[in-house]
Formats: structure tokens, sequence, C-alpha cells
């Protein structure tokens, strides 16, 4: 099950040798690559920290933070590709991020390991009374 909560990572770098024997953008592809690696750490970390906390409002708060930043950070990284090599970089370092956005999301459903599943399952039973 690890093996598949980490498939985005291994797409990643397992492309690079397609990437660099087929001639293509090879700073598209760093700068991409970069930018997924580093989101994907900090998204794991704040994601850890989301569950060892009892606070909701604490919990609801990484999560945003993890996710705008994530957002933010994958954003730049295509713009700066595009600018600092040109428009093949951009739209490698674009094409990079989706694919391995795309399989994310979806090894993380399929594993359970959505933050939204995280969270409803630290959360404690309401009392009834």
């Amino acid at each position: 099950m690890i093996f598949l909560r980490y498939l985005d990572v291994c797409l990643v770098l397992a492309t690079a040798p397609i990437v660099l024997i087929g001639g293509m953008p090879a700073l598209g592809y760093v700068i991409g690559a970069s930018a997924w690696l580093l989101t994907r750490a900090g998204t794991a970390f704040l994601q850890g920290r989301a569950r060892h906390t009892s606070d909701p409002k604490v919990r609801a708060g990484l999560l945003v933070a993890g996710l705008l930043g994530r957002v933010w950070l994958v954003a730049a990284a295509i713009i700066l590709a595009r600018y600092a090599g040109g428009k093949d970089d951009g739209i490698m370092a674009a094409v990079l991020v989706l694919a391995a956005f795309t399989v994310y999301l979806t090894m993380s459903f399929i594993a359970g390991d959505s933050p939204l599943a995280s969270a409803s399952r630290t959360q404690s039973r309401p009392s009834v009374s």
C-alpha cells in the first residue's frame, strides 16, 4: 500500500530518463519536478502535523495552508519555467505537474489516504448527552 501512496513521486522520477533521452525541455522538467517533490514533502509534513493535533481549527488551518501553499508554489514554478526557459519549458512543467497531481489524487482516494479521510479517523466520537 505504501507504493500506491508514492506512485506520483515514482512517476516524476521515472520520467527523467525519458525526458533526457527524448530531447524534451529539461529545464521545464527540472523546475516542475522540483516544485512537485517540494510541495509533496511539505504537504506530507503538514498532513502529519494535522493528524496529531486535537484542535479542529488547527487541523483545518494546516490542511488549508498546505493546499494553498502547494497551488501557489506549483503555479510559480510553471511561470518560472516559462520565463526562464521558454514556452516549451513551461508546457513541460505544467504537463508534468498535471500528470503527477492526477496520479496523486487518484491514489490518495484508492489508498484511503486523503486529508478528509485522515481527519475523520482522528476525530473523537460525539457524546450522546
